[in-house]
């Protein structure tokens, strides 16, 4: 009777595990397709994306209306690294805390106590944090993944005062990072995952990371992300995202819907338009600039609306245009070496809006 009793309970509990296991994985709602007719699209151009990432060596790609999948190509639902667009990622959770109050832009580098190994000046510690999104900071500490481009136009330090040049400079950027952590105590991939990831029904994104010295085998590994800390340059590591196509197109979808989600505000709508205005110009000749963590495309006589997009290493890249309603990911499996010019990322934009009708 007693063994009955038991197995009873334990087929009660194990039901129980698995509704809420079931449950669990229900949580992100499947994907939604729309006609690229019904979205504004020729389908016969947009067979051109493809085959130019046939030939250019995409991974994957998505456009995306009203959070619909118009087109897509290769393994959308793939993790892989996607490099500096992880300083897009930033912005909302980072905005999300200022207006909770729990982070101050105008707060400066001296009143957070932040330094670093090789120190900081009175110049540089009167920077701020607004300047840190801006990448108009003028502190030019050595830092983590600084890549050789980088290097050159990094001006010396101390020549230039905070807030007067755009540099886009990656010790600023892991800086920022850091500030979240330290005001929120939260780090920057939980907050992901609790503020925007469920929220909008990430699939892949679940919030795990991993932490790295520079020099260490990463190996495989299934993270959402990961420190990279290069102890020799700067205590501040920098924080990489690995998502793949799908969720950054929600992402970019939540953008596009001013920050809401289902009724819900999920970004503050301030914000969004905040971190979408240009502050430097970086290419006069195209009307580009740089807001808070966004690459601002600029209204001009061509185009009546602005957009805003992040790249990664240069072929990676999310975009969203508001003007035409719809968002792009182009991904490329940089992490297994994969090699893409640059110039195709451009031929895949020139055909996507070929095809808009």
């Amino acid at each position: 009777m007693v063994k009955g009793m038991q197995l009873a309970r334990f087929s009660l509990l194990l039901g129980f595990c698995l509704f809420l296991a079931g449950c669990s994985l229900q949580q992100a709602p499947e994907p939604r397709y729309i006609s690229p007719e019904v979205a504004g699209f020729d389908d016969e151009k947009l067979q051109q994306l493809t085959e130019i990432a046939e030939e250019a060596g995409s991974s994957s790609i998505v456009l995306m209306h009203e959070g619909q999948i118009v087109y897509s190509y290769g393994d959308i639902f793939e993790k892989h690294t996607i490099h500096s667009i992880r300083k897009s990622m930033l912005n909302s959770i980072f905005g999300i805390y200022v207006e909770r109050g729990m982070i101050d832009l105008d707060a400066t580098i001296d009143s957070l106590d932040l330094d670093d190994i090789h120190g900081l000046s009175e110049l540089e510690k009167s920077a701020t944090v607004r300047q840190l999104l801006q990448a108009r900071s003028g502190i030019y500490h050595p830092s983590a993944a600084t890549s050789a481009g980088m290097l050159r136009n990094i001006p010396e330090r101390n020549s230039v005062e905070p807030g007067t040049q755009y540099v886009y400079n990656n010790w600023d950027f892991n800086v920022a990072g850091a500030i979240f952590e330290q005001q929120t105590g939260l780090s920057i991939y939980k907050a992901f995952l609790e503020e925007i990831a469920k929220p909008i029904g990430m699939r892949q994104y679940q919030g795990d990371y991993v932490t790295y010295q520079e020099g260490d085998e990463l190996g495989e590994y299934e993270a959402d992300g990961f420190y990279m800390h290069e102890p020799e340059l700067s205590k501040y590591p920098d924080y990489h995202f690995r998502m793949s196509a799908y969720d950054m197109a929600l992402y970019g979808q939540l953008y596009l819907n001013g920050g809401m989600w289902n009724g819900e505000q999920i970004i503050p709508q301030g914000w969004i338009e905040e971190s979408t205005t240009s502050y430097s110009v970086t290419n006069p000749y195209m009307d580009f600039g740089y807001g808070y963590l966004w690459n601002v495309i600029n209204p001009n006589e061509e185009r009546a609306t602005k957009s805003f997009y992040h790249t990664g290493v240069g072929v990676h890249m999310l975009a969203v245009y508001p003007g035409s309603d719809f968002v792009f990911v182009h991904r490329v499996q940089t992490e297994e070496g994969v090699e893409f010019n640059q110039q195709n990322l451009y031929r895949l934009i020139g055909a996507m809006f070929s095809a808009k009708d």
